[in-house]
């Protein structure tokens, strides 16, 4: 009986093997394959760096099976393309590939392009030619935008330095490195950090118009940037006793921590640190001023000024940090073995969580602070003295963030904390309201 049914199963196999190599193959040119892109969009490249791998699909649905006479870029390696078909690397091009009927080929792309010598991001395409038997020749376009940048790895600042650039400048390795008693001025750049990459300062760091950032342009899905995901880089750390940064007008955005300070002076004016893995700003034993600035979505702390010398004055604090429900405070105060004096005025502190405050009691001189003219997101304390007219909020003012700020999308992890006009916090001044959003 086991022979026979082997006997069986053996013939079936056979037959069917047969009927597969038996499949006619047609020359004519009405048979032709179908892809399931006509275009290959990549994202955003800097030149000489490669990109990740995307893939599309050749399908042959047209009922016979059809032979590849060749699959080649039309610009051979000029542009910078690389090309694997079916297990198939294009050097310079695949030939005499077979595609049986119903049956698929994947095929895979990636980049590294050239310097193109220009201060815009430049449209890099090229087009994939598959040839066919029958002489038709098909083409899926590839293409994508390769921008010029400077490159910096492992860079120690050991005399005074300034950097200014139109380029972006993209820093791998360890990243910067500011030695003491030495000043590095940023102006007016983008810097993206590599995933390892940070800054480190002994000395003092000073930067106005800058946007510090990840230097991932592509996507982690369809719907989302890598750049909308924190923990990207490693944010800037200002070592004990010496360090002291200063900054205007710019942003930190989709780092592991924004500013680590112990024992440092920071100063902030103008200033966005938004979707950090770890804190916004943290200062221990320090120095803080934080003028008209937004801090936001942080897995722990928005700011935390612990046992610091403190002044925050028309400030957002948003705690709607959207992948931990574990998340931190928007503000988080209280004494080391230094004490705290905190002086919080026109001040917006809001988040998903009942209380987004946490401080220790006032002790005199010890912890020291005054809230006043601040709309917060924290049940009432009765001290009039420490809590000056304040807009208490409860979860059922607001849960969302939509009442006060423009735009709070968790799904697609898009957030625009403008303060809207019919949110409380506007008519009173309270929160970073920026310049061209004031009315008359």
């Amino acid at each position: 009986m086991i022979k026979r049914l082997f006997f069986a199963v053996t013939t079936l196999a056979v037959l069917l093997t047969g009927c597969k190599d038996n499949d006619s193959f047609s020359a004519s040119p009405d048979q032709r394959l179908t892809f399931s892109v006509d275009t290959v969009k990549m994202d955003t490249l800097f030149s000489a760096v490669p990109s990740s791998t995307y893939n599309f699909w050749a399908f042959n649905r047209s009922g016979n099976g059809i032979r590849i006479k060749s699959v080649r870029l039309e610009r051979g390696n000029q542009s910078g393309f690389r090309v694997n078909v079916d297990g198939t690397f294009l050097n310079p091009l695949a030939n005499d590939l077979e595609l049986r009927s119903d049956d698929s080929l994947r095929i895979f792309v990636e980049a590294t392009t050239h310097e193109n010598m220009q201060p815009e991001p430049q449209l890099v395409e090229d087009n994939l030619l598959f040839t066919l038997e029958s002489g038709v020749e098909q083409r899926v376009n590839l293409r994508t935008v390769s921008w010029d940048a400077e490159k910096m790895t492992n860079l120690v600042v050991s005399s005074d330095m300034t950097i200014e650039s139109e380029r972006p400048i993209v820093v791998y390795g360890d990243g910067i490195r500011v030695e003491k008693d030495v000043t590095l001025t940023v102006k007016n750049t983008t810097l993206y950090f590599h995933g390892n990459a940070g800054i480190v300062v002994e000395g003092r760091l000073e930067a106005e118009g800058c946007l510090f950032r990840g230097d991932r342009l592509d996507h982690m899905f369809d719907y989302l940037p890598y750049d909308r995901v924190s923990g990207q880089w490693q944010g800037i750390t200002l070592l004990p006793k010496v360090a002291s940064c200063e900054m205007k007008r710019c942003e930190i955005r989709s780092a592991c921590d924004g500013i680590m300070a112990d024992s440092a002076v920071v100063k902030l004016n103008n200033t966005v640190i938004h979707n950090c893995r770890g804190y916004g700003l943290f200062a221990s034993d320090s120095e803080v001023v934080v003028d008209g600035c937004q801090i936001s979505n942080t897995l722990n702390d928005c700011l935390a000024v612990l046992g610091c010398q403190a002044t925050v004055d028309h400030t957002t604090l948003a705690q709607f940090y959207p992948l931990s429900a574990n998340r931190g405070f928007a503000i988080n105060f209280g004494k080391t073995e230094k004490p705290l004096k905190l002086n919080c005025t026109n001040t917006l502190i809001t988040g998903y969580n009942d209380d987004v405050l946490l401080g220790e009691p006032r002790v005199a001189e010890q912890t020291e602070y005054v809230f006043e003219n601040c709309l917060i997101r924290t049940p009432v304390v009765n001290d009039a003295d420490a809590f000056k007219d304040i807009v208490w909020e409860k979860t059922d003012d607001e849960w969302s963030g939509e009442k006060h700020f423009e735009r709070v999308d968790a799904d697609n992890l898009i957030y625009d904390f403008r303060i809207k006009a019919e949110s409380p916090a506007y008519t009173k001044g309270i929160g970073w309201i920026r310049e061209e959003d004031k009315k008359e």
